[in-house]
């Protein structure tokens, strides 16, 4: 018995094979090499060919995985990974206990219902409803605090603290903060922000969505107020999104958490108690409208049930904007613009914004680029802008071009981990040419840079002369060039990679 133990890696050749094109024109090519000849054993046994690996590849990144930081009812304060809202429950928990006010039922049987409210207090649970049905995938929890610890207070320093943690995990491309404009004003959401581009400009691998909050319902005030308090650092790496959504869901609040109360004599009453909650306590029996005086009441608990139902919920955009990122990452690639894209479990922008309305977000003297969210007649509510924060910046206004960057940074940079202790000198600066070349070669064939040829679309500097110095090699420092014709705009944007090397 023969065994074969080994790794190879096949790299798409840019050059043409010779072999084919003189074939083409009648050329008959022998090809003179003699194949490789085994070993013959003597003896039966088992033994292993160790045969020699092609250079090391590079992974892609996972580029659309979001870290949503805020309050939960239950579970884990650190960054933890969850892949479905089935997860989420078994870890999180449910909703919170909203206080939509008490129902009031006259003698009659009729229901007066309070005012309710549409924003829900706590918004983790619904955004993540919405990011996971517009095509989110996996992603990560940060639990700042539980309801019943939280208070009535969203605190911005739990939030805060909550993004600290963050810094330490390396998974994570996308920042959200589900909970940032419930804060009290404004300026609350920025700094939360403003410390999110920070971190994400210093790690290099991750990006934040905004949402920017609806001043008095008024598009200009809005934008404004944004602008104003975002300041100048970092905006490369963040969008913004405008305005909140409509969302086809309904508060899912648990029904002996609603209060309820009988006019004729004042009986304060639970919309219904669970059976269990029955068994250990018959006085719950009572205490429940749905079981109550013999489900006298039934209709009542109908109409109250159908009354929270019909109560549909205004969120945030951000979760259904990563969950946008993500569908678009998986079917097309990080590279395709995140636009145009219909919303699911959206049934309009709370604010219309009309093409006039959309000129003064998208484009702006400071730079500050907002994204509309719009419907239209026969298409549903689209996304319907792809700009950074840096929307006056050639190179990196658009969340595609940045995000690509981002990716093949990270992609390229974990690679060269590789050859840390390598020696620091052609055949090793070689290696990695040819690793880099392969890598961007399967991108620009897969369509995410620009040109016609692989030259036209990248280029990768390494080596002494070319991209380091003789102080370089000296400091132990492997430097490699990478220019990158992007779709839009197509010019290079050049990324300069640094491997600190073993000095032994």
């Amino acid at each position: 018995m023969f065994l074969s133990i080994g790794t190879s890696s096949v790299f798409s050749q840019v050059k043409k094979n010779p072999s084919k094109e003189k074939a083409k024109k009648g050329v008959r090519i022998h090809n003179k090499k003699k194949p490789a000849t085994k070993k013959q054993h003597t003896l039966p046994g088992v033994y292993i060919d160790e045969n020699a690996t092609a250079p090391v590849s590079i992974t892609q990144v996972k580029t659309a995985v979001p870290a949503f930081i805020g309050y939960t009812e239950k579970g884990p304060k650190e960054p933890t990974q969850i892949s479905s809202m089935t997860d989420y429950k078994n870890l999180y928990g449910g909703p919170s206990a909203e206080d939509i006010g008490e129902f009031e039922i006259d003698r009659n049987g009729s229901v007066s219902a309070p005012a309710i409210d549409n924003d829900p207090k706590y918004k983790m649970y619904y955004m993540l409803q919405l990011f996971f049905a517009n095509g989110g995938r996996d992603c990560f929890i940060t639990s700042v605090g539980h309801y019943d610890e939280a208070g009535n207070a969203i605190k911005n320093e739990e939030l805060l603290a909550g993004l600290a943690l963050l810094k330490t995990e390396d998974v994570p491309t996308l920042i959200l903060f589900p909970d940032a404009i419930s804060s009290k004003n404004q300026g609350d959401s920025t700094e939360l922000y403003k410390a999110a581009l920070a971190q994400s400009a210093e790690k290099k691998d991750r990006f934040l969505i905004c949402d920017v909050a609806a001043v008095n319902n008024n598009i200009t005030k809005s934008a404004n107020a944004f602008r104003f308090s975002m300041g100048t650092e970092n905006l490369a790496y963040g969008a913004a999104y405008f305005p909140p959504l409509k969302t086809s869901l309904t508060y899912a609040i648990p029904e002996d958490e609603i209060q309820v109360k009988l006019k004729a004599n004042d009986k304060k009453l639970v919309l219904r108690h669970t059976e269990d909650a029955i068994s250990t306590n018959s006085g719950n029996k009572e205490a429940s409208l749905y079981h109550t005086e013999n489900g006298r009441y039934r209709s009542a608990y109908r109409d109250i049930k159908n009354t929270i139902q019909a109560k549909k919920l205004e969120l945030p955009p951000s979760a259904a904007i990563a969950g946008v990122y993500a569908k678009v990452d998986a079917s097309r690639g990080v590279w395709k613009a995140p636009a145009n894209i219909s919303l699911n479990k959206v049934s309009a922008p709370k604010i219309t914004i009309d093409k006039n309305a959309q000129a003064a977000l998208n484009v702006h003297s400071s730079g500050k680029s907002i994204n509309a969210i719009r419907s239209f007649r026969g298409r549903g509510v689209l996304v319907w802008g792809a700009r950074t924060l840096v929307g006056n910046d050639p190179e990196w206004k658009y969340v595609s071009v940045k995000r690509l960057a981002i990716a093949i940074e990270e992609s390229v940079t974990n690679a060269l981990k590789r050859f840390a202790h390598e020696p620091n000198d052609a055949a090793t600066w070689a290696k990695v040419k040819a690793m880099t070349e392969n890598y961007l070669t399967t991108l620009w064939r897969s369509g995410a840079l620009n040109g016609i040829k692989p030259e036209q679309a990248f280029f990768v500097n390494i080596g002494l002369g070319k991209s380091m110095t003789s102080r370089d090699i000296q400091e132990g420092n492997m430097v490699m060039e990478i220019g990158l014709a992007a779709l839009k705009p197509s010019e290079f944007i050049v990324l300069r990679f640094s491997q600190k090397m073993n000095s032994n």
